[in-house]
């Protein structure tokens, strides 16, 4: 490990312990959440890394965070966001030394789309926790999946 390396790991494990992370990361997710909201792309897009992934809900939505940007900044410009509201969340600080790492799962209310499943990364870097991959999905709920995924390898075969 360079000194440089070492240097970071030792900051960085000296500013806060797994608790305190946690309750770091909670925060760093309501304010993307919050920014989103109020279509507020420069804060929004600041809270992720440069090499993030965001996931979304169609198959074809993997994108980088450049892409999702340049999607996604012409409704910010509009004022148009999206809300989501945390109804639960579950974060996992991984447990190296330095607990540079951290998982979540979040059940979302939406008024587009009712409830929703956010899930990802965060890695913690020098400028404090930053989201490394995120996942927005529709959970479906077992007794229904069925007839969901018929609707889905319909909607497939015929697009």
């Amino acid at each position: 490990m360079s000194l440089l390396a070492l240097s970071l790991a030792l900051a960085l494990q000296a500013s806060s312990g797994p608790a305190e992370a946690e309750t770091e990361v909670g925060a760093i997710l309501d304010q993307l959440h919050a920014a989103a909201s109020a279509a507020e792309g420069e804060a929004y897009f600041a809270l992720f890394t440069p090499d993030a992934r965001f996931i979304g809900t169609d198959v074809a939505e993997r994108w980088t965070v450049e892409q999702f940007k340049a999607y996604a900044m012409p409704y910010f410009s509009q004022g148009k966001g999206w809300s989501y509201t945390p109804r639960t969340r579950t974060v996992t600080i991984t447990t190296d030394p330095c607990a540079c790492q951290a998982w979540f799962d979040e059940v979302l209310d939406s008024q587009s789309y009712g409830t929703a499943r956010g899930s990802g990364v965060l890695t913690r870097t020098a400028r404090g926790w930053k989201v490394a991959q995120y996942v927005l999905s529709f959970p479906v709920p077992n007794d229904i999946a069925g007839d969901v995924t018929d609707q889905i390898k319909a909607f497939e075969a015929a697009h």
